[in-house]
């Protein structure tokens, strides 16, 4: 009565599997297949109970025939369970292993006809309660192999994905895995009348599914499937590390090598910090879990990350860890720079527009300011530029333009910074220069213009260059002058060389007196 109580009970444990799953994770891989085949399972198992609970051989039979109609798919079920969690979708032809199974069923509900399944059924009362004594026939011996075969089918191909999967999942292969070698050893003492005539196969079925239902509950089988981390978690441009509550490393993909190229799976298990001892600076980022940006400079250039952090929670809404992604924003980054660039820049000179040009005049007019030191500006048009215009068109306007500009960055120093003013007007920020060296710059660039031309449809075009110059010398944290003040005094000079016949340079002096040179 103990054993039919067990049977009983190993029935209901695949029964509560079986809607467990249908409520908790219907659409996880594998787990319609479970649903499936511990539902099979468990009618399978209930109807072994009735037939162990009957005193007739008629009795017994109807509830053999009862198992016979659920119990040849379970096999194909559990290989399709397997293929499904660990990614292998299923095709067409595997439908085909359906035959076999249908072809069992026929046999046992029309084995008094051929007697090609069991060749005898009689009831052996000698044990503790009367069970059914079956003498096998030839298809029988099919039915088993098919069932062993796809056994250890299912085996295999949890071992292949054991190979590749991270520990986290190996714990649950491990116990899928334990759970099919038990029906086969449970057959095996079952064929070899080890059992004293008792079938082990319902109670070896439920022990199965309760190893995974160990899996299921303990581990959140169907929660996070190898073939989801594969499928998703891999592909994901992302980089992606997960930790525990206590900052342990959980996972991680391979994207996150473009991050942190020492990173393997040596680190799993262990603080963050230890894969991190070489870039303190990163370490230091992560520690303080706010969003931020991280740049990475490698031999073909800066790649631009941005890290964001995610906490993780449990169904109890309890802290358990979190997930640390690294979004590569360079293109993003790039991008925004050229903007930047671009709206900085005058489209036809390539030089600083002039409201980028007050900006980083102001800013290093400040620094010279705190510091003290010497500062020149020049301002300079081209001599006539409308007659360009009028005689030859815009076109050769604007290569004139292109043509005085490279002149002039040609003269230039790196400190020195250029800009386009306005029209045909040049403006030139000179840090930590004398007003001797900015004069003698200007008419090097004046010279070098009025010895050029510029040629357009065959023909020269000549032009000449008119320049003011202005310049201060201040004592360390003198605020007394500006950089407007400076650029008012370069075009009071320029003006002047215009007025004097211009292709000349003329010096703002503090006294307002213009001097020529």
């Amino acid at each position: 009565m103990s054993y039919i109580l067990i049977v009983i009970l190993a029935g209901t444990v695949s029964l509560f599997l079986s809607l467990y799953i249908r409520v908790k994770a219907k659409d996880a891989p594998g787990a319609k297949s479970y649903i499936l085949v511990t539902f099979l399972s468990s009618v399978f198992t209930l109807a072994y109970a009735f037939e162990l609970a009957s005193t007739s051989l008629k009795e017994m039979k109807f509830w053999l025939s009862i198992e016979y109609l659920v119990m040849p798919f379970i096999p194909i079920f559990v290989l399709f369970m397997c293929m499904e969690y660990v990614g292998h979708k299923l095709k067409t032809w595997n439908y085909v292993l359906f035959v076999i199974p249908l072809t069992t069923i026929f046999m046992m509900q029309t084995n008094e006809l051929h007697h090609f399944y069991y060749r005898t059924i009689t009831v052996d009362r000698n044990g503790p309660f009367p069970v059914l004594d079956l003498e096998w026939g030839p298809w029988f011996y099919v039915h088993a192999i098919f069932l062993f075969v796809c056994l250890i089918i299912s085996v295999l191909v949890l071992l292949r994905e054991f190979r590749k999967s991270l520990w986290m999942f190996r714990m649950q292969i491990l116990l899928m895995v334990a759970g099919l070698l038990t029906p086969i050893i449970a057959n095996y003492f079952y064929l070899n009348d080890w059992s004293n005539g008792l079938d082990l196969g319902p109670i070896s079925l439920s022990i199965t599914f309760m190893f995974h239902g160990l899996a299921l509950l303990t581990l959140q089988m169907f929660n996070v499937a190898p073939i989801a981390r594969e499928s998703v978690f891999e592909s994901l441009k992302e980089g992606i590390i997960v930790l525990n509550q206590n900052h342990v490393i959980v996972d991680y993909n391979k994207a996150v090598l473009n991050v942190i190229p020492t990173m393997s799976s040596h680190y799993i298990g262990k603080p963050i910090a230890e894969a991190l001892v070489q870039n303190p600076l990163l370490t230091e980022m992560l520690e303080e879990e706010q969003e931020c940006d991280y740049t990475k400079f490698l031999e073909s250039g800066a790649i631009h990350f941005r890290i964001n952090f995610s906490e993780v929670v449990n169904k109890s809404g309890l802290y358990v860890g979190k997930i640390i992604t690294f979004v590569n924003v360079t293109e993003k980054v790039r991008m925004e720079e050229k903007l930047r660039q671009l709206a900085s820049l005058d489209g036809l000179t390539q030089l600083f527009n002039r409201t980028f040009f007050m900006r980083k005049s102001e800013m290093i007019f400040d620094d010279i300011m705190m510091d003290g030191g010497s500062i020149s500006i020049i301002m300079f048009d081209i001599d006539h530029f409308k007659r360009v215009n009028d005689t030859f068109g815009h076109g050769a306007g604007d290569i004139v333009l292109t043509n005085v500009t490279s002149i002039a960055k040609e003269n230039l120093r790196v400190t020195d910074f250029m800009g386009r003013y306005g029209g045909e007007e040049f403006i030139i920020c000179m840090p930590e220069t004398s007003l001797a060296e900015a004069t003698y710059r200007a008419n090097k660039i004046r010279q070098a213009v009025e010895e050029s031309f510029t040629t357009f449809n065959d023909e020269e075009i000549l032009v000449t260059s008119s320049f003011g110059v202005s310049n201060v010398n201040m004592e360390a944290g003198e605020d007394k002058y500006s950089v407007q003040q400076l650029i008012r005094q370069a075009d009071q000079a320029l003006y002047a060389a215009k007025h004097k016949g211009r292709n000349c340079v003329e010096i703002y002096e503090a006294n307002e007196i213009f001097v020529q040179i």
